[in-house]
């Protein structure tokens, strides 16, 4: 334990002495929510990595590979989708957010559809959905604390543990905002995902000369993804990738990173950047799961893969060394989710019934981090069943934000009604078809819950457009708003004409 421990506290002093040091105050809201789009491209390519990987993806997406094989494959390919559909949205989200000081998805809603009402909907969807994934983090930093104590510890105490050093850790995030997550992920980044990349070759080789495991060694059903002829659904498989493209960019803590770039390149740079470390890490974390699946210590317990690998392969000094990994990922997931939280509270809660100054904008949203943190932190310490199921059913509502948010970036016709009554019908459904078909709905041939609201979603918001065309005004509206990225139109007039 003085090892494994030693070793968590040196990084973490680490991360604080970084933040320290890189201290700005911020001058204005929009620095403290988006660090006043200042950052380049290889921030922004650590801030998504660290903000999109979370640390307990090294125990799930391992102890997933190593029971169900190489469906496990999908994170990894839904992962790099969403890099390019990075690159599709990125020219015009980012322009419009520097033409009009955008600072959260709700406020390219509101900009959009002229709606403040849509844009409160979505804040509220995207703050609901994120509290389980915080929740999650901080139990995954329990069964951190718990394997480092070689099981010293129990896990209500080691929950606690983790609990108290991620509300230490917010203490910079409030204080600092999105300054501050940015300049700490490309700290947690290198560690989480370049350190975190050699080590998993690392074990990978020694698997593989230690113990003689190959692709050779693997049961058959290991290397079986579901196919056509599933028990699941011929669309299964498809549905969980699209799923995963598709909701990415929906979460309020992925999308705000467009936000902090310099520039519409720095954005397009980090993706070029970013992709292939992400795919890399993936790929590898995914192949040491599978490799690592005839081990009898492994196999017993799946999702404590990663650290019985450490564990068996190095002692205590590996097992710390992944621990620290483990932690590094989850500071700047939990850190980018609550910025997030905080920023929505301020821009688009409170902000839309009270008018806020800069010191009044920024004090709320630090009242809104905190009480996030605090809430997600009690949570965490209470027993509550079917954690993991209510972290799925988030995911299949937040991605109703989906056709709103990529038919209003590249289709003229939609309108308030259709994105608010298209949302709420689709996250209704989302939450009904997951709560009765919790594995797939066999009438859709393997659609998860999302995908089927999904379509129903885009038919409302499709026919609401065609039943309840835009007035006049509100066209001109419109089309000069994409003329301004179409590179038409520059006059500072018509910028505030458009803005809502």
């Amino acid at each position: 334990m003085i090892i494994t421990f030693s070793l968590i506290a040196i990084f973490f002093l680490a991360v604080i002495v970084v933040l320290q040091r890189a201290h700005i105050s911020d001058k204005s809201f929009t620095d403290y929510a988006v660090a006043d789009r200042s950052f380049g491209a290889g921030y922004q390519a650590m801030s998504f990595l660290n903000t999109w990987w979370p640390g307990s993806i090294f125990l799930a997406l391992t102890g997933l590979a190593v029971s169900d094989g190489v469906t496990a494959f999908y994170m990894p390919i839904y992962s790099l989708l969403t890099v390019v559909l990075m690159y599709v949205m990125t020219d015009r989200v980012w322009l419009w957010g520097k033409l009009f000081d955008l600072k959260t998805q709700p406020d390219l809603f509101a900009l959009r559809y002229n709606s403040r009402i849509f844009a409160i909907t979505g804040s509220v969807i995207g703050i609901i959905s994120g509290v389980p994934w915080l929740v999650l983090g901080f139990r995954g930093l329990g069964e951190l604390f718990q394997a480092l104590s070689l099981g010293a510890i129990n896990a209500t105490s080691a929950v606690i543990v983790g609990v108290v050093l991620m509300a230490v850790r917010q203490f910079w995030t409030i204080r600092m905002g999105m300054r501050g997550v940015v300049i700490s992920d490309m700290f947690q980044g290198i560690v989480a995902y370049v350190g975190g990349s050699l080590l998993i070759l690392g074990l990978i080789a020694w698997l593989i000369f230690s113990h003689g495991l190959s692709v050779m060694t693997l049961s058959p059903t290991h290397l079986e993804a579901p196919g056509l002829l599933s028990t699941l659904g011929p669309l299964y498989f498809f549905s969980i990738i699209f799923s995963g493209v598709i909701g990415g960019w929906c979460w309020p803590a992925t999308f705000i990173r467009l936000y902090t770039a310099d520039s519409v390149r720095s954005v397009q740079r980090a993706g070029a950047m970013g992709a292939p470390l992400s795919l890399l890490f993936s790929v590898t974390l995914v192949i040491l799961g599978l490799l690592a699946s005839p081990l009898p210590e492994v196999a017993k317990t799946p999702d404590l893969a990663w650290f019985t690998l450490c564990r068996m392969a190095g002692g205590p000094l590996l097992l710390g060394l992944g621990g620290v990994v483990v932690l590094a990922g989850t500071m700047g997931n939990v850190d980018g989710n609550v910025q997030a939280c905080g920023a929505q509270i301020a821009n688009d809660i409170v902000g839309s019934y009270f008018r806020l100054d800069h010191k009044r904008a920024v004090l709320s949203a630090q009242i809104g981090m905190l009480a996030i943190t605090l809430l997600s932190a009690w949570l965490a310490t209470r027993t509550i069943s079917h954690l993991v199921t209510l972290a799925i059913l988030s995911y299949q509502g937040i991605m109703q934000l989906a056709v709103p948010q990529y038919l209003g970036i590249f289709w003229k016709r939609g309108n308030a009604i259709g994105s608010i009554l298209g949302t709420f019908v689709g996250f209704v459904l989302a939450i009904g078809f997951q709560a009765a078909y919790p594995d797939g709905i066999a009438w859709a041939w393997g659609l998860t819950s999302g995908v089927v609201a999904l379509v129903v979603n885009a038919a409302v918001y499709v026919g609401c457009a065609v039943l309840f065309p835009n007035a006049h005004a509100e066209r001109q509206r419109v089309n000069d708003l994409f003329a301004l990225t179409d590179g038409q139109l520059t006059n500072s007039a018509v910028v505030a004409a458009v803005a809502v």
